[in-house]
């Protein structure tokens, strides 16, 4: 009778762990390969995710409208304080994690020479359309649209901007020949096979270095969540985070 409890009381609890309900992110599309690749180590943990990836004023939008995200991971800080204006936000949960940067980019092979200055000639150095994340609301687009400001090339540019609802769009209009040029995250670019990158556009052509924030959804703080959000924080994941070309802010001791 003994056995049968026992057995009975794991029988429960396996189950319950089996039929956990995964932790679901809402994250910047930037961040798509780097989450899918912690979403296997996260399982092999035991906390499984459920990965939603967009334009993170698109992502910021539907939470505001109810849409069933626990964690949300922006690309900027706007959109996030954005939703915490919105009280959105569980509080003290707010971590600026990442840092990233700018880089122009071809199509592979048919790169140009290019100079990151004021006064140099960037509208005629190359044909065609320059791909950006659409500056209205893309964090990429709108840090794309302050660093040609600074150098003086956004008015003359303006006319030949090919703009895209995400940094990912961005990337493939410029990696399938459609653009002759983009601006994208250094992430993204390293990892597309169908580019090559130009030049890097420095921290201070912007108001503010790149920074991804992340925070969990009011009333979604639960014990897998907040495993997640030390997790994305851990040695293990700052090194993921670092192959992916990432500057990793914040980084917790998980060996308490």
């Amino acid at each position: 009778m003994r056995r049968w409890v026992i057995g009975l009381g794991l029988f429960l609890l396996l189950r319950g762990v089996a039929f956990a309900e995964p932790v679901t992110v809402y994250a910047a599309a930037s961040l798509t390969s780097v989450l899918q690749d912690l979403s296997k180590l996260s399982e092999n943990n035991g906390t499984m995710l459920r990965l939603s990836f967009g334009g993170s004023s698109t992502l910021a939008k539907q939470i505001v409208q109810g849409a069933p995200a626990d964690v949300y991971f922006s690309a900027n800080k706007t959109w996030m304080d954005f939703l915490a204006k919105e009280e959105m936000l569980e509080p003290g949960t707010r971590v600026d994690l990442l840092g990233n940067s700018l880089v122009v980019i071809a199509p592979k092979g048919e790169g140009f020479d290019l100079e990151t200055r004021s006064g140099f000639d960037f509208l005629n150095t190359f044909r065609g359309r320059l791909s950006i994340g659409d500056p209205s609301h893309v964090p990429a687009g709108i840090y794309a649209k302050e660093a040609l400001e600074k150098l003086d090339w956004w008015d003359a540019l303006v006319g030949r901007l090919a703009p895209a609802g995400d940094v990912r769009g961005a990337l493939t209009l410029v990696a399938r020949g459609e653009c002759s040029a983009g601006i994208v995250y250094a992430t993204d670019a390293a990892m597309s096979d169908g580019v090559e990158m130009l030049a890097t556009l420095p921290d201070s052509l912007l108001r503010a270095p790149i920074v991804y924030p992340m925070a969990v959804v009011k009333g979604r703080l639960t014990p897998e969540v907040e495993t997640i959000m030390h997790f994305f924080q851990s040695k293990e994941a700052t090194a993921v985070f670092q192959k992916y070309g990432f500057r990793v802010l914040s980084l917790k001791n998980t060996e308490e």
